[in-house]
């Protein structure tokens, strides 16, 4: 295990070509980098990062989801058809990055029933998954469903629905959105299991607010181990907002906070 940085934890601090270079200046190896926008999409801005990014190993690449992500499985082919162009511009990104990973959201679960799962028709959304995981292994990176709130997998059981017939879909434990989903991260772990290729992570604090990992009450201790237990060997990347931390040094010494317990538990 390694822990790292996302860089949406820099999101309107610092633009992506400056932040790579940062998180290298502060020791950080491993980053994801959260593309914010459709002109951070593909080349060439993807070989600015490329030769900005340093020694920073790019572990995974993150799009701002719904400017296309839930329209990959829409049933109109050209709706479809300018999804997927975009879809192709990202894993041109991780592909000049080097990243071999994409946190993926999918589809947005806007209405009540959606958020409920009511109305899931898993054929079709295991076709749409079947697809699109064939179409980033042929460009060498691999998708991975995280689990959120709002998005395609917003509870437990979800993923192993989809999963189970997808071999090549990879999992994103993000502790945060489990959080916020009511569903304790050691479930949608359980659920992952082997699939699991990296976490996000973030702490709380005794009023509930967001904060650093090793600044709150989250017991970081404990999902190390149980990563461990699962066989976990991937990066652990910080994932706060930009008002959750003062100093960019801070976003150090919290990577240092989780390192410290990784070789604890080596």
């Amino acid at each position: 295990m390694q822990a790292g940085v996302s860089t949406a934890s820099l999101f309107m601090r610092k633009n992506n070509e400056d932040a790579l270079p940062l998180l290298e200046e502060l020791g950080v190896n491993v980053a994801e980098v959260f593309l914010t926008s459709f002109s951070e999409y593909g080349y060439p801005f993807a070989d600015l990062l490329k030769k900005r990014k340093g020694n920073v190993t790019v572990n995974s690449v993150h799009a701002l989801n719904t400017e296309f992500e839930p329209q990959l499985f829409n049933k109109h082919p050209r709706v479809k058809a300018d999804a997927y162009g975009w879809a192709e511009k990202v894993l041109e990104s991780a592909q000049a990055l080097g990243a071999p990973y994409y946190t993926f959201h999918g589809t947005s679960r806007v209405k009540r029933a959606s958020r409920s799962g009511a109305n899931d028709d898993f054929p079709s959304m295991i076709a749409g998954f079947e697809e699109l995981t064939d179409f980033c292994k042929q460009r060498g990176v691999t998708l991975c469903l995280e689990n959120v709130e709002w998005s395609t997998y917003n509870r437990v059981g979800v993923f192993e629905k989809i999963a189970s017939a997808v071999p090549d879909l990879g999992g994103v434990l993000d502790i945060k959105q489990a959080r916020i989903s009511e569903y304790p991260y050691q479930e949608y772990l359980k659920e992952m299991g082997a699939r699991l290729k990296y976490v996000h992570i973030s702490d709380v604090d005794e009023r509930g607010k967001m904060c650093l990992p090793g600044r709150g009450t989250f017991d970081f201790d404990e999902l190390i181990r149980r990563l461990k237990d699962v066989g976990f060997d991937g990066a652990v990347l910080l994932e706060v907002y930009n008002r959750d931390y003062q100093d960019y040094s801070q976003l150090k010494t919290a990577c240092d906070f989780v390192s410290e317990l990784i070789y604890k538990h080596k």
